[in-house]
């Protein structure tokens, strides 16, 4: 395994615990390379979440489509960060949502039994999987609240403060969709940056 997916499940789980060298054996074996092309669906509303990835290079949307059939944004992923349809995955039921790779995407992924079987030989992973839905939960409610109370500006200038770099070189429409404004307000307030 190379030493960037090494560096990687080490400031993944090595913020939360001490991973031994029988789990990084593990991990090595479990996760496989995955690549998707741009544009490409890695899972359809409706379809199953087979893995569990963490994302060492591209960027990912997870969505839903509205009653007139555009794509509304919950969230993306990046270099480093955990990615998939975790609703589908967690409960083996199909997924509400679709994910898909909006650049070539480069990951590593896990089947849920193979997931699975990491926890039970390894408890010490729960640590990592409580730190790991605290997170999201934090996050979500951070985010509902800018979404409830901020303005269009600030919610952009939140956005821009805290997200990675290559989130801004993707199609505009997708970040708007996320910000809850429009693709003209978001251009616009994008102009007043530069």
């Amino acid at each position: 395994m190379s030493e960037e997916i090494r560096t990687l499940f080490q400031s993944t789980f090595g913020k939360s615990i001490s991973i031994s060298e029988e789990a990084s054996e593990f991990l090595y074996k479990k996760f496989k390379p995955k690549e998707y092309a741009a544009r490409e669906m890695i899972v359809e509303s409706g379809g199953y979440a087979r893995y569990f990835y963490f994302v060492l290079s591209g960027v990912q949307a997870i969505y839903l489509l509205n009653e007139k059939g555009e794509k509304v944004i919950f969230g993306f992923s990046f270099k480093g960060s955990p990615s998939g349809a975790f609703d589908s995955f967690i409960r083996q039921e199909p997924s509400n949502f679709f994910l898909e790779a909006l650049t070539p995407s480069k990951m590593i992924g896990i089947t849920k039994p193979d997931f699975d079987e990491l926890f039970n030989h390894f408890p010490e992973f729960y640590r990592w999987r409580a730190h790991f839905m605290e997170d999201i939960l934090l996050g979500r409610i951070s985010r509902e609240v800018e979404l409830s109370t901020y303005s269009a500006k600030k919610r952009f200038d939140a956005f821009v403060k805290r997200c990675p770099p290559e989130l801004l070189d993707i199609p505009q429409k997708y970040l708007a969709s996320y910000l809850n404004m429009t693709p003209e307000t978001f251009s616009r307030l994008r102009a007043l940056r530069d």
